[in-house]
Formats: structure tokens, C-alpha cells, sequence
């Protein structure tokens, strides 16, 4: 996380009154983070590796989909990931009803076009990132994370069925089933854990390592999350 940057301001007094001291600190804005770009064997080196817990979890502990990234287009998080992510506009309804339009599932390589059956998955899924540093969150913070669209990896339209087969799991048990789509979703899932400080259990961790020997030429990019 950045830390706030504090800069004293300092009243100074040229009359004939004794000198003034500083009676206050004013807080500079926050700097944005910066960008990250690394090679995923060493992006992997840098998520910290830690037992994981699932004690407390529940799905509704992160509330989504909220109303997105603009409260007055209608749609909430969902829809605007599938209109972001679609290579064929869909038709928009009252009440941001989606129709037609088409999309491409990674994950398995499928074209779909039925918004219906796709899944928003989120690419670190809730159960993991609590596991893995989300329980110590807050509400907000479990909420940003569950909408986040300010990076495109952190939620992703997929086809309902490898969702569902993916569920929980993480990369050290199951991984997408187009071959060409393993070494981007490796880099993802580092960049996820990396942008929002999540850990790795060691079984992930060597999972991860084995990956990023197969994948030498993938690229992490990642912003740590406010």
C-alpha cells in the first residue's frame, strides 16, 4: 500500500510579533499508483507466500454486483463487463437488458452469444482472495474488490460452464482447458494477487514457479490497488 505523504507547512512571521511556530501539518494528496510491468517468473518471486484460512467465509461478505463504474447508465457491474468485453456490441434494453452481441471465452476458447450464458468470474475467486488476505479487509474493500474493473484482469466473461468448473479452485488444481489460454491466465491471476496484496499457499506458489518456467515470454501487468 502507498502511504500518505505529509508535508509540513510552515507559517512565517516578518513583524515586529515573536516568531510563529507551526501549529499544523497539511496531508499532500495521495500519489496514484504506479504501474507495474515484470516477467512473470519474477512477478511470481513477490506474492508472499502464507497458510490460508477460510474460517468466517461467506459469499455475501463481498457484495457485488453493485451499480458499476457509472451509476446512471443503468447497469451494474455485470453488464458493463460483458459490454466492455464483447467483439460484438449487444442490443441495450430498458433496465440495461442485454441481447445479442457476441463474445469470446477464453478460458475454452468458445464464442458465445447468449449474454445469458456467460459468467462474470472473478479471477482470484471470492473464497480465494479471502483465504488469502480478503477476511482482514473491510466491507468497502471487500466491495471494490468484487466489482473491480479498473484493472481488465480482474474480472473476466466466460462461459458458464468452466466457471463453474473453476468454482474456488486455484491454479495448483485446475487451470483453463484451451492450452493456448494457460500462460495469460498464469499471468492474471499473479497480477490479481499481486494488486491487491494478496498471499499464495505453498502448493499455489509451486504451481505458479512451474508455470512461469513454461511461460518465460508472459508479461504481468499490474496497478496496486488504493
Amino acid at each position: 500500500m502507498i502511504k500518505n505523504l505529509v508535508r509540513g507547512a510552515t507559517a512565517l512571521c516578518l513583524a515586529l510579533s515573536p516568531l510563529t511556530l507551526p501549529t499544523a501539518a497539511t496531508a499532500a494528496p495521495t500519489a496514484p499508483a504506479a504501474a507495474q510491468v515484470l516477467n512473470l517468473a519474477d512477478a511470481v518471486d513477490l506474492v508472499p507466500i502464507a497458510d490460508e484460512s477460510r474460517t468466517g467465509y461467506t459469499r455475501d461478505k463481498f457484495k457485488h454486483w453493485n451499480t458499476g463504474l457509472d451509476p446512471a447508465d443503468g447497469c451494474n457491474t455485470r453488464a458493463e463487463v460483458l459490454l466492455a468485453e464483447a467483439v460484438e456490441s449487444p442490443a441495450v434494453a430498458a433496465g440495461c437488458k442485454l441481447s445479442g452481441g457476441a463474445w469470446l471465452s477464453y478460458y475454452d476458447a468458445q464464442e458465445v452469444t447468449d449474454p445469458a450464458k456467460l459468467d462474470i468470474d472473478h479471477m482470484v475467486p471470492l473464497a480465494e482472495a479471502w483465504d488469502s488476505g480478503a477476511s482482514a479487509w473491510d466491507a468497502k474493500r471487500r466491495e471494490a474488490y468484487a466489482n473491480d474493473q479498473d484493472a481488465a484482469a480482474s474480472l473476466v466473461a466466460v462461459t458458464a460452464r468452466t466457471n463453474r468448473q473453476k468454482a474456488d479452485q486455484d491454479p495448483a488444481t485446475w487451470m483453463p482447458p484451451a492450452p493456448d489460454a494457460q500462460c495469460r491466465y498464469i499471468g492474471e491471476w499473479t497480477a490479481t494477487k499481486l494488486r491487491w496484496g494478496l498471499t499464495v499457499d505453498q502448493a499455489e506458489a509451486d504451481a505458479l514457479k512451474v508455470y512461469a518456467e513454461a511461460c518465460e515470454t508472459t508479461v504481468v501487468h499490474y496497478t496496486p490497488a488504493a
